[in-house]
């Protein structure tokens, strides 16, 4: 079948779409991407992958607009435009749509060309609307409105043959507010490919950096809500108890000129590492020297129905995870026991699950086995059958 993915964002980016069309061409699929460049140079069509690329220029000012794409057209009509020439030029008969900004200019076109579609639902995109600088602006709140785009996306979710979600959690929550059939909805994870942690070679460089250090790891999105401010101020106690304790800090975010001014006042320069953005093929090296992954994400809404890819990162490198008691993250890291939850927010309770790891050889042994032992079970080319099965 040829599959037209319509994706709001410049790829190879997205980690979540790569897996999908992967797994897809495995089945004898041909996928065709439609994305962005923000940048006027660019490579107008290219194969990557397998996977048949088409970019089109976006300004930056452009994409800001989708935040008000349910209340001023100008967005949705560029969009329409452009993915009206996309699915024309493909032939294409199904498209496989990535969250709600992009969603009404491609709906509409698959209404107007009578084409079937799937919308991936990334995350819960109304509820984390809500924690966006940008929204929560003088102008953000007179514009753009969360509660207008929860019925835009329940709208969507009524129009799509199938909708697929990233946790069980989602599900539920969705089932629950839109009272669609259940068997409308896919669970896909953000997980990783097993070409993401086989056959790795440990990094020389960063064995002899963190040789003999006891390493937490933390991959992602640097912003408030993602909790890294817990586990900088467990670290003031923790560096007592755990004299070579060290923390890499993998990701950034607006929020970093914060986190940074913390670790020094509370001086621990020393302990904090703060590599900005890794590639993600290079991940493998800093988790090959890490003892523990942390995921401190702060409860809301949106974190308690979704799970981030660090989780998988971490496990499949028999990385124990320590994470907050975010609903879906902690179901997930308590029915594999591959790891520890402590209470969001929680730097008292953060610094007892860390110690009582350090201190139980034994059982963090284990733990590592249960995340080598849980990967097998978690991987793309595992947790993907469902979504397979929406196309065949």
């Amino acid at each position: 079948m040829k599959i037209g993915m319509i994706l709001d964002a410049p790829f190879p980016d997205d980690a979540r779409v790569s897996n999908e069309c992967d797994e897809l061409i495995k089945r004898g699929h041909e996928i065709f991407l439609f994305c962005l460049s923000y940048r006027q140079k660019f490579k107008k069509k290219e194969v990557h992958n397998g996977i048949n690329i088409r970019r089109y220029f976006c300004s930056k000012l452009l994409y800001k607009s989708s935040a008000l794409a349910n209340d001023l057209p100008f967005y949705n009509m560029k969009m329409k435009q452009k993915i009206k020439h996309f699915v024309k030029i493909h032939n294409l008969k199904y498209l496989h749509i990535h969250d709600i900004q992009i969603a009404s200019a491609a709906i509409q076109i698959s209404e107007d060309l009578d084409l079937k579609f799937t919308l991936d639902l990334h995350e819960n995109r109304p509820e984390i609307m809500k924690y966006y600088k940008h929204v929560n602006s003088f102008f953000g709140k007179l514009l753009i409105n969360p509660r207008r785009w929860k019925a835009a996306e329940e709208n969507f979710i009524k129009k799509a043959g199938k909708v697929i979600t990233v946790t069980k959690e989602a599900k539920k929550e969705l089932l629950k507010r839109t009272k669609i059939n259940e068997e409308k909805i896919v669970v896909y994870p953000n997980t990783v490919k097993k070409s993401f942690y086989l056959n790795k070679e440990i990094d020389k460089r960063l064995r002899d950096i963190y040789l003999n250090k006891f390493v937490l790891v933390y991959i992602g999105n640097t912003s408030k809500r993602r909790g890294l401010d817990t586990v900088i101020d467990s670290l003031s106690s923790l560096r007592n108890k755990i004299s070579n304790i060290k923390l890499i800090v993998i990701g950034k975010s607006s929020f970093d000129k914060e986190l940074r001014s913390k670790v020094e006042k509370l001086k621990l320069s020393s302990y904090v590492d703060f590599t900005g953005w890794v590639n993600e093929n290079q991940l493998y090296k800093y988790l090959m020297v890490s003892n523990l992954g942390v995921s401190p994400l702060h409860r809301n809404i949106h974190h308690d129905t979704t799970y981030a890819n660090k989780l998988f990162q971490y496990i499949s490198f028999g990385v124990p995870v320590i994470c907050s008691n975010s609903t879906a993250q902690a179901n997930l890291i308590n029915a594999f026991e591959c790891g520890k939850v402590f209470e969001e927010k929680n730097s008292n309770d953060f610094e007892k699950k860390v110690l009582s790891l350090f201190n139980n050889k034994k059982e963090y042994e284990l733990l590592k086995t249960n995340c080598l032992n849980a990967i097998k079970k978690l991987n793309n080319s595992v947790v993907s059958k469902e979504l397979i099965s929406i196309y065949e």
